[in-house]
Formats: C-alpha cells, structure tokens, sequence
C-alpha cells in the first residue's frame, strides 16, 4: 500500500515457525494483543519502499519532479522551499567546528597517539637486542646443559643459532661468552627499556584518549547545537516534508556516531597506523629488500581497507536513512498514543514502524558484510605475510645475504604491523559511520533556507500602523503542488480594524494567517504592511510586530509564567526587570481570564504545564495561549479560533477581553463560532481560496446570502426576554472560576489543621477518600540489574539466531587461536633458522614446511574471519531491529499514565528508541567478534604458556589480573558515566524534540535563540560533567595499555634466568613470549572498547528495565471477561479521580452519571471541570481511585480490555491524523481492515460530510495526509477523524469536542450526520459550542468534578440555572 497503514494480515503460525523463517522472512515472534503471532507476512522486506514524513516514497533510484506540472517561476519557487542538496562528508569535516584552542588540543591529542602507536615497534630493537644477549650467553647455558642432562635436540639447535647470531650487531662481540654479572646487568638494562617504552606508553595514551574524547564530547555538542539552529532557521515548507521524529533521530542518535566518529575511534585509528608505519620504517632499516618484497602484502591490506570503507559509508548512509523515516513514524504515534490504543492500532503501526526497520537492517547488514569481507581479506594478507616473510627470509639466510638478527627483527616488525593493521577496521567502522551520519546532519546545517528567520537582512519601520494589503496572491502549498490554495486573492485590512476570515474547512483561512508570519512564500502577488512588501522586511522583526493563538494551542514543557513570557521575546519589554515581567504577565492571565484557575494553583505561575501542556484542558491551554499572545500588547493580533476550545463562561470573558485587546490594533479573527465575530469590522466569507461576499454581521444578515446561511445554522432557539430577566435575577451564584479553582487546592498533607476543621462534610468525605488511597500507594521501585542478568536478557532477545551466534561463536574462537598457533610456528621456524648455515637445505626444507602452514591458516583465517564478522553483523542487524520493535510495542502497550511522567516525554522516548538499540549494536557485530578473539586469544595463549614455561608463564600471568582490573574499572566508571550522561541526553533531546514538533509557535513568537540558548546550556553542563569520568576512564586504558610493555620486561627478565641456567630452551622461551604478549596486547584491545561496553550495559538495562514493565491496564492481557454483546449502558458510580502525575489536584469528586443504551448524553461545564477526563476513564486510560464505571451491569475495569475497547470509538478534541493517505487514516479505525470496501470507506466519508472534498483532491482517497495531517486544514482533519470513527461502528461513540474546527455549514452537516449514526449506539459527546448537543436526550452539566445540573436542553432551560446561563451568552442576534 502506498500509505503508511496496510491493510494487517493474520497469522496462525507458531513462534517456533517464526523463528526458523529464512532471512527474507520476519525475525519477530512475539505475539500480538490477540494472541496471534506476526508472521513474515506482516513484516516488510526489504523491497519495502522508504516514506518522506508526508508519506511519500523516496527513491533513491528514480528522481520523479513533482513539480515537473507547474511553471518554471512557480516550480522554483517551490522547490526551493523543499530542496535538500547531497552533502559529502569528510573526515576533517567532523571537525568543522573546532576553534583555534581545540585544533591545537586536537593536534596534541594526534601526536600523542601518533607517539603511543610508535612506542610498540621499538619494542623490535629491544628485542633483537635481548636475544643477542640470549645468544651469546647460551653457550655456558648449552656447556652446563650438556653436562647435566646430556644434550637434546633444543639445546644442540640452541648451540648453533648461538654462531649464526653473531654478526647481529657488531656493539656486542662475535661468540663474546658474557659472566653471570653481565649477562644479568645486560637483561636487566634491557628489561628497564621495556619500562620506559611502558611507562611512555601509559603517558601518551591517556593523553590522547582524554583529550579525543572530551574535544569529542565537546565538539559533538557543537555539531547538536548548530544542527537545531540550522533546523529552527528553517523555512515550514522544510518540516511538512520532514517529521520532527526524524529531527529527534538526527540529533539524539546520528550526532553520537559523529562523536564516536570523531573522538578516541579516531586515536585507536591513529595509534594502529603509527605502530604500523614505525614497524615499516623499522623493518626496512633492518632489510630493505626483504621488507620491499613483503609490503606487497601490506599494501593489497590498504587497497582492501580503502574499498570495503567506501561500501561500508555507502550502505551505512543508505542505513540510517531509513530508520529515520522510521523515527518519524514512532514520534508521531508515541505523541498520539491516546488515539493509538483507542482504537487498538497498537499492533498495526508496530508492523509499519517495522517496515523502517527492515530498511534499516537490510543495509545495515551489507555494511556489516562489507566490513567482514574487509577483516576476512585483511587477515587472509597477514597469515600470507607471515608465510612470505619464513619463505623468503630463508631464501636470504640460505644465500648469507640476511643474518639471523637482521631475518627475525624485519619478521617481529612486520608481524607487529599487520597485527596492528587488523585492529584498523573496527575501529574504522566507527569513523565511517560518523562520516555517513554526518552527511545528513551538515546537508541540514549548511542548506540555505527559502525563508530564513535568522538572516538580520531586511528593513524594520519606526512606526508601525497596521495597514494589510493582499494584492493578486496565489499560493500553493511546496508539499502539495497539485493544488492551487489561493488564487487572485484581494484583501485590505485598515490599520486598527478587526477583520473576521469565515468560511468552510479548507477555504484557505489559516492560509492566510501563515502567509503573513512568513511561514511560506506566495507564488504571484504581494502582500504588503503599510505599504511594504513583507518580502522586503526584516523576517524576525516582522514576526515581533505580530501575535498568533493557534486553533491548536502549543505549550511549552515548562512553567505556566515561562510559557507566558515567551511573548515578551523580542519586545522592549524582554528587557524589564522579573518583577516587572511578572506583572505584566499577571495582568495578561487577568485579561485572558487565567487567572482565576492559576492562583489557587500549588505553585501558581511557576506550575509545570506538562509536555505539550497536557495537565491542563484544553480550554485552560487556549487562555494560557491568548495570555502570551496579548502580553506584549502587539501591534498585529492574529486569532486562529482562538477560543474554540472554551466553554461558553470563559468564552464571553475572554473575547471580551479579545475585544478589548483589539482596539486601536489590527487584528485578523478565524471563527466557525459565529458569535465571536459579530462585532468585527469586517467579515470576509471565504470559500475554495476566494472571497465570496464581504460586509459587517448585520450587513451580510440583510444579504441573506453564505454567511447568512451560516448563522442560521448556528442560531439556537430565541428565548424571550421576559423569562431570560427572570431567571437570570435567581443566578447569583458562585462564581465559575471559583469553583473550578476547588479542584486544585493544596494537599492535604500541607493544609493547616484549622483549614481542615472549616471544610464541610461531603468535601472532607471526598478528600478524604481519594487522599486514604493515595497514601496507601507506593511508588514502585526503579529494578536494578546485575550484569550477568542483562547479558542473559540480551541472549534471550537473540534466541531466534542462536544457531549464527554460534557459528560466529564458533569461528571467533578459531580466529582467537591464530597467535598461540602463530607463535608454535613463529618458534619452530626459528629453531630451523638456526641451522641455516650449516644445513641450509634441511633449514629451507623445514621453514617451507612452516611457511605452508602459515599459508593454509591464511585460508582458514581469512575465512573464519568472514564468517564471524558476516554471522554477527546478521545478528547484531536483528537484535537492534528486534529491540526496537520490542520497545516500540511495549511502549504502546503502557498505559497512558506511563506517558504522563516527565522523563517518557515523546521526545526522550523517541531519543530512547534510536540510541539504545544502536548502544547495544556497538558492543556487537565485528566488536562482539574482536572481543571474542581476544578473550580466546588470552584464554589459549596462557594456556600453551603454562604447559610449554609454566615456571616463566605463571609468574607473567600474575600480572594479567592487573591488566584485566584496570580494563574492568574502566568500564565501571563509564558504565556510571553512560548512566548520567544518558538523563542529560534525554532531557537535552526532548527538548530538541519539543522545539521542532511545535516550531509554527517557535517561530511565530521569535524563540529560536532562546530555544538555542536553553539546548547550549543543556549540553554545557553534559561536557563539564563527563570530562572528569573522561579522566578517570582515560588514565585506566592507558595504564591498562602500558602494563603490556611490564609484562614484556618480567617475561625477559625471569626467562633469562631459566635460559641461564638451561631450564627453558630459546624456542620454549620464544613460544611462552609470543602467547603471553599476544594475549596481553588482545585483552588491551578488548578494554578499548569499554566506552562502548559502558553504553551497550546502560542500554540493556533500559531496554529490559522497558520490557520487563507491566503496566496496570495492560492491552496484551487476555485477562476479563469477555462480553458476547453489548447494548451499551454507560453508568458511574460516585468516581472519584486524580491524575498520577498531580495527585494533590482532584479532578473527578463522586461523579454519578447514567447513560441508557442508544441515549445522546452530552457533558456541558467549564474548562477543567473534568469532562475530558470522564470520556478517559470511559476508553479505561485510567482507572477511578475510588467508585465504578459500569457497561451493562459489567465494572468494566472487570472486563478483557481490547475486547471492551474495540466497542467504543473516539473523535478527540485535537483531531490526530498520521503521515500516509487519507485511506490508511480512514482504515485505521475499523478493526477488521481486511473486510473493508471502497464503498465502506465512501459511506462513512459523506456521513463525515468529507467525501465531496477527498474526491475533488488529484489524487482523491490516495492523498497524502503529511507529518500529523499537516497538509490539511483543522476541520478536514476532524472530519477524517470522525469518518474514521464510524468505519469503526461502534456501540458506543465518544466525541470530545468531535466538531470544534468545523465551519457552520460542515458542522450542521456533520451533526446530522452524527445524530443518525447515533440511533442504536450510545454517543456522550463534550461540547462547548451548544448548539451542536441541544437534540441530546440528556445534557450533564459539570461543575468541579461533579454533576451540579442533568435534564434536557428544554427542561434545563426551564430550570434556568447554569445550563440556561451558558445558553443565552450563545444566542446569536442582529446587533443593535
């Protein structure tokens, strides 16, 4: 399907099916909330075509132009509003924003890595030196050998290599027999040099790890806080073609491989590098030609290494390209999760989310395989080496052209270059990925914005009027180039008049509002503010000059008098003193009627609102947002519906106040309610992007013509005036606000005794209640896990790919036993050399023997190297796709609660998804398959120590436990670090997140600066945080390098005096050397990846801490009861209610309801009386503290969840649509996708009254929805929302504010419409617009929690209390 949202399969297959499928097949076999297993079916291919975040499909292949149809002016245009140009990252791009300090920081940090790799060659000369030494000692040794144990095969092959050595050097003297005092000062001078070369070593290493790493730190921080200045720079046209869940990725996830990318990865780099050039030099300093022959070798090694990393940056591009679509997707539906598990989806968009992934594993996979390849053709080259190398050298010692010395130095150099050239590759797959990640990331940072906010060009005017003029503008949106939104559009508005936009959905209002903020740029004509094209001024000063409340309020996660003064950003008052600001922001929530909910507040002003302000209404966020557009007392007032989601109390306070807020301003009013625009200036009906009629409300009503129609609709029964005089001389009650304050007053905990005592009876009872059992809840406790535990869970999560596990298993530990192997052969070839003078053709015979061995191994080797890499890359590629779906679907499986905590803001949840599951990656694949190497390395080359020199072997082993205890603190420390760093991170990210998915409010209030100034200080505080763990983790990994150059100089020093006295041949000596230095220098390799092992240890235990969770509504449970039919009685008894996240706050205070089957219940009250939360606990987001909500006689807390859930059906009061075709979001509510017809879907689109529009769309029922339905107007969104609630067919339908962005006409068309799909099914509806509920067969009016009035729209108009109040300040006449 073309959109997001196929249509799902079933499956009876059973998991172990699942596990055995083929690699095309699905690696997933868990099972869905229905107890079905996802098959290969549900799962995507790898054929599965990549989505912009509109739903498109990108391509890589085929370049379509889809705006190949328009002219060359309007395609430019638009282009350039879209166009992201190909970015090509270097290396040394990495390091763009390094200032003059960090690149001489940088600088010392190479050299020292550069000196540190240099260190380990001159162990060479060390060496050679020390076996002359052997040498001419051995033949006391081989004399008191002789008389003691009559001779052996070592000692008479001893004998001789004594004479071949002598020309070694000619410092020491031919066949000079050294006393036991010299010999033993010699070894020890000698063993002291290995210190040095140590204790170099340990200085320059930690000095190059800590510096790369906090430059890293550092800079990677650099490259976050450039990438959101460039993405909140950006023109919108940029997002509607982008999630913000892909700018989440970018930033949380892709700039950690930049830092991995550019910090001590690239000192390991360097360090092998110099180790392997110094050996080069020193080897060809020993012998030229033999050295020339075998770099032959050496550089088939770099061309291999330098065209698998081409591949490998190719694939891993192409990798995290679709996991970021990917991202988008998971951000989209983790913000709607309300809307995801009310209609049960849950499962469904898990499959589609794994479509992404199975992009991102296919070319993760191929960068893995290129990468085994690499190692594979790498070691294959160093075993021959090692061949050619015995083969040749002997050729030379046959001839008398090469001594002994100058054969074994030139072998010892170039064994150490190619074992420093193995370990090259991983650590270079590290720097390539940092490479592909920073293309995306700098093709952001350096694209040129078509609108660019941050551009200081322009012109500003001293005086502003107000004065607007449309002249001839046509528009068309950059994401939907195939329809022409304005055409010919004229419109002037004089300076300090208000003017009213009315018209249907999709009219092009809104449009207008964001052409004036600059949003997006029009195609024909000019718009100009006092006779200035607004082209032409400067972008920020223009924005500064205006003031917007959205239909959709944005708030911001942070306290209530923050969010408020974010409207004072840019103004002379952004200046002023705290308490000055305060006042002025005081005097706003006054004006906003604000006020009066916010005071009794715990914190008042400085209460946090929540992510996206979700602990409070939606009437409470609209005047927080009106608050914030009127603190600065703008010039330009622009209201998007701007009190569509307040009840009818606040409505009339706040647009009083609107009203008077608008004098002497310019201000542009959208409304469908109709009464709020009444008094405007001028009212302009609008339809199909054209102006229809224009006139004052009593004009326009003589007209009799579109508006007039539209206030018709509108109108609600006249009350005459005699009955509203009398009944409203009987309301002299409270006051609305009053008693919606009473749900927010302190806790009990702090109220003083008296105030306790004062409080009546039904409100201690109630409190008393809710605060009993609140005190009896205890928060649970975070799991700690041990680390074998995670290893297991890790295991576990591999299951389905033990058997490749295995092998990769299987095949690492074959290539760990190449180096005990090695230095066997590596012995014999030696004690072969010996002889070479005279018997050089047994010597050559020997060797030729050992060289084919060394060659056979090169097959085996270079194979077994393959397979490892090429096995684990298969399974590091699906366990990171397996924990993300995992995660995924285990975060749609938590209850909402679970969302409502502070640290699972989407934006850290999102963050989560991507980092995790790439930590653990980083400790799998070719790094699970080095670690292995080394550990078998290690294991084996102690073993053949001990059994050929245990006496030499025991005492170096001694000293691997302090070699193995520096690495393990290592990690430790960076383990904890991760853990710190990983708070900062998520919370730096959600607000990185934040910004992107609310950047229209970013940008309409000028917050980009500040917005970066809040993200640089975040990341601030995370370098001065890490650079002491950085420290600390730095000296560890050097001192754990440097012990090797100590174990050296022990194993010489001891093994000496076992030579000395015969005890141990040279080749025994030669053989326990090699194994034990070889698997020092292996279990120094395996702790260089500590860092990565630290991360990969945090993120398995978030990851099992996420999977472990069972959340108390719990939708994968199959436990309740499971009604056959449901009739559709809706009953609570005495409910009471708090939110987890505000326990102090009641919301729910014994509510008592009673909704007979097929009945119309409406709930009418004030904003935050708890009428959304009721329409809550009802689809069981929550559950009551106290009371019971009843489904036919049935506590539906008793009953199977999904079962219960799949009979109601729910239109919120913030329509959510998802990135995909209007089918894929219409289909998504129906429950049985797969028996759907087109004439269903039709059927429910002309009840929703949206069928007319979707058929007059280009691509009809096909058209692309964008990021969150960005592409649609707020009432075509609702109407697909609510198409999508009747495809469902419920029993019981919940609509919460189901028709508050709808226009009169679409709306008394939708009402009817939802009054007929009413009959036979339950409907409660909340409704502030009263007109739409009056046919309701009863109507609750809530008042602080409870149920304060219920009848009839006549009986409690007959009544005439609240309900009759909120009534008449609807009514709508021809003003006097």
């Amino acid at each position: 399907m073309a959109g997001f949202f196929s249509k799902s399969r079933k499956s009876d297959s059973t998991v172990a099916e699942v596990e055995e499928v083929n690699d095309k097949e699905s690696l997933l076999s868990t099972s869905s909330s229905d107890g079905k297993t996802s098959s290969s079916s549900d799962i995507a291919d790898e054929t599965t075509p990549l989505k912009s975040a509109a739903g498109g499909i990108l391509d890589t292949k085929v370049d379509i132009d889809e705006f190949s149809a328009l002219t060359d002016h309007d395609a430019q245009i638009l282009r350039q509003q879209v166009a992201v140009p190909e970015f090509q990252a270097t290396f040394w791009t990495l390091y763009r924003f390094a200032d003059r300090k960090d690149r001489v920081l940088l600088g010392v940090a190479f050299l020292a890595e550069i000196l540190s790799g240099a260190m380990r060659p001159l162990m060479t000369i060390v060496f050679g030196n020390v076996t002359q030494t052997f040498t001419q000692a051995g033949s006391q040794a081989d004399i008191s050998y002789y008389e003691t144990y009559n001779s052996t095969d070592y000692n008479s092959t001893y004998y001789d290599y004594n004479s071949t050595y002598s020309n070694y050097n000619s410092t020491y003297e031919s066949n000079q027999y050294l006393s036991d005092d010299e010999y033993r000062q010699r070894i020890s001078t000698l063993a002291l040099y290995f210190v040095y070369i140590g204790l170099g070593d340990i200085f320059f290493t930690y000095v190059g790890t800590f510096l790369l790493m906090d430059r890293g730190e550092a800079l990677s921080a650099r490259v976050r806080e450039q990438y959101l200045k460039a993405t909140l720079r950006q023109n919108i046209g940029y997002f509607d073609k982008l999630g913000s869940g892909e700018i989440t990725t970018r930033i949380s996830a892709d700039t950690i491989l930049v830092q991995e990318g550019m910090s001590d990865k690239v000192g390991q780099v360097l360090m092998s590098l110099s180790t392997f050039l110094t050996a080069i030099i020193v080897a060809y300093i020993r012998s030229y030609k033999l050295t020339s022959i075998l770099l032959s070798v050496i550089i088939l090694i770099v061309v291999t290494m330098f065209t698998a990393s081409r591949y490998m940056i190719k694939f891993f591009r192409l990798s995290l390209t679709g996991y970021s679509v990917g991202g988008t997707l998971a951000e989209e539906v983790i913000s709607s999760v309300r809307n995801v598990q009310a209609f049960g989806v849950q499962d469904r968009l898990a499959l589609q989310y794994d479509q992404y992934l199975a992009i991102t594993e296919k070319w993760g996979l191929r960068a893995g395989l290129a990468l085994g390849a690499m190692i594979g053709s790498m070691w294959f080259c160093v075993y021959c080496n090692y061949s050619l190398s015995f083969w040749q050298g002997s050729r030379f010692l046959a001839s008398g052209e090469l001594g002994v010395a100058n054969v074994i130095s030139v072998l010892m150099s170039m064994m150490m270059a190619a074992f420093a050239s193995s370990h090259i590759s991983p650590n270079l797959k590290q720097v390539t990925n940092g490479i592909a990640a920073a293309s995306k990331i700098f093709a952001t940072i350096d694209r040129v914005s078509a609108i660019d906010s941050s551009a200081q060009i322009g012109a500003t005017l001293d005086k502003v009027d107000g004065r607007i003029e449309f002249s001839d503008v046509r528009f068309i949106y950059p994401s939907r180039p195939d329809v022409t939104v304005l055409r010919k559009f004229n419109l002037v508005v004089p300076a300090g008049s208000t003017v009213a936009l009315v018209g249907a959905s999709g009219s092009g209002k809104s449009t207008i509002i964001g052409l004036l903020e600059r949003f997006y740029r029009i195609v024909g004509g000019n718009i100009t503010l006092d006779g200035h094209d607004i082209n032409n001024l400067d972008i920020k000063w223009l924005r500064r000059q205006i003031s917007l409340v959205s239909q959709e309020p944005v708030l911001f996660s942070c306290s209530l008098y923050e969010n408020i003064a974010y409207g004072l950003i840019g103004t002379p008052y952004q200046s002023l003193s705290y308490a000055e600001k305060r006042e002025l922001v005081v005097a706003a929530c006054h004006q906003a009627n604000a006020m009066s909910f916010i005071e009794k507040l715990p914190e008042g002003l400085e209460t946090d609102v929540g992510e996206r302000g979700f602990l409070l209404s939606g009437g409470q966020k609209q005047r927080i947002a009106i608050a914030r557009a009127i603190v600065s007392n703008p010039k330009i007032l622009l209201l998007d519906e701007a009190t569509s989601a307040l009840d009818t109390k606040s409505e009339g306070v706040v647009q009083d106040a609107l009203d008077k807020a608008s004098k002497n301003r310019t201000t542009i009013v959208i409304a469908h309610r109709l009464s709020t625009v009444k008094d405007a200036n001028l009212i302009v009906v609008m339809s199909k992007g054209e102006i229809v009629e224009m006139g004052t409300h009593n004009e326009l009503l003589d007209k009799k013509g579109e508006y007039f129609n539209l206030v018709e609709a509108q109108q609600i029964d006249k009350l005459k005036k005699e009955k509203r005089a009398a009944m409203m001389g009987e309301q002299q009650e409270q006051d609305e606000d009053e008693k919606l304050i009473e749900m927010v007053q302190i806790p009990e905990k702090a109220a003083p005794e008296n105030l306790k005592l004062s409080r009546t009876k039904t409100n201690a009872s109630v409190r008393s209640v809710s605060s009993m059992i609140l005190c009896q809840q205890v928060d649970p406790q975070e799991p700690q896990y041990s680390l074998r535990q995670l290893i297991m869970a890790v295991f576990k999560l591999s299951k389905p790919e033990h058997k490749w596990m295995a092998i990769g298993g299987i095949s690492a530990f074959f290539n760990g036993l190449g180096y005990p192997l090695i230095s066997v052969f590596y012995a014999n070839c030696i004690s072969a050399f010996r002889n070479g003078q005279n018997d050089p053709e047994s010597m050559r015979a020997t060797v030729n023997v050992f060289a084919g061995l060394f060659f056979m191994m090169a097959f085996i080797e270079g194979f077994a190297r393959v397979l490892t890499n090429g096995a684990l890359a298969f399974v590091a590629q699906r366990l990171v796709r397996r924990i993300r779906y995992l995660s995924f679907r285990q975060m749609l499986r938590q209850d909402i609660a679970f969302f409502d905590r502070d640290e699972n803001s989407t934006g850290a949840l999102t963050s989560t998804l991507s980092r995790d599951a790439q930590s653990v990656e980083g400790i799998s694949g070719s790094t699970l398959g080095q670690i292995l190497n080394a550990a078998v390395n290690v294991a084996a080359g102690l073993v053949l120590a001990l059994i050929v020199a245990p006496k030499i072997a025991i005492v170096c082993a001694a000293c691997v436990p302090v070699l193995i205890g520096c690495g393990f603190f290592r990690f430790a420390v960076q383990a904890r670090f991760e853990e710190q760093i990983k708070k900062s991170h998520s919370k730096s990210a959600a607000q990185a997140c934040e910004a992107a998915a609310a950047i229209r409010t970013v940008v309409s209030l000028t917050r980009e600066d500040d917005v970066w100034e809040t993200y640089h200080q975040a990341l601030e505080a995370q370098v001065k945080t890490a650079r002491l763990s950085t420290n600390v983790s730095s000296l560890l990994y050097g001192a754990a390098q440097g012990i090797g150059f100590f174990i050296m100089a022990l194993a010489f020093w001891w093994g000496s005096r076992f030579l000395r006295t015969g005890e141990y041949s040279l080749v025994q000596f030669y053989i326990t050397f090699v194994a034990m230095i070889m698997g020092a220098q292996a279990a120094g390799i395996v702790f260089s990846y500590a860092p990565d092992m630290g991360k990969a240890r945090s993120a398995a235990s978030n990851i099992k801490r996420l999977l472990d969770s069972v959340p108390e509504i719990d939708t994968w449970s199959n436990d309740g009861v499971v009604l056959e039919s449901v009739e559709g009685d809706i009953e609570f008894k005495d409910v009471h209610f708090r939110y987890a996240s505000r326990k102090h706050v009641p919301v729910l205070r014994g509510l008592n309801i009673k909704v007979k089957k097929g009945q119309y219940a409406a709930l009418v009250g004030m904003s935050g009386c708890g009428k959304s939360t009721t329409i809550a606990l009802i689809e069981q987001f929550y559950r009551p503290l106290a009371g019971q909500i009843m489904l036919d006689g049935h506590d539906i807390s008793s009953l199977e969840i999904n079962s219960y859930r799949s009979h109601l059906a729910m239109v919120q009061q913030e329509p959510v649509l998802y990135a995909g075709s209007i089918r894929d979001n219409i289909v998504l509510g129906s429950p049985v996708p797969e028996s759907l017809t087109e004439e269903d879907i039709i059927a429910v689109c002309k009840q929703a009254n949206i069928h007319d529009f979707v058929s007059s769309l280009p691509n009809g029922y096909d058209t692309l929805c964008g990021s969150k339905g960005i592409l649609l107007s707020g009432g075509q969104k609702q109407r697909i929302a609510i198409a999508r609630a009747l495809i469902r067919k419920p029993k019981v339908l919940l609509l919460d504010e189901a028709t508050s962005a709808l226009d009169s006409e679409s709306e008394k068309v939708v009402q009817a419409a939802l009054d007929v799909a009413a009959k036979g099914r339950t409907t409660i509806a909340v409704a502030h617009r009263l007109s739409t509920i009056q046919n309701a067969d009863v109507i609750y009016v809530f008042d602080s929690g409870a149920v304060c009035e219920m009848g009839t729209h006549q009986e409690l108009l007959a009544k005439g209390g609240k309900y009759f109040e909120l009534v008449q300040m609807q009514a709508l006449e021809k003003t006097a």
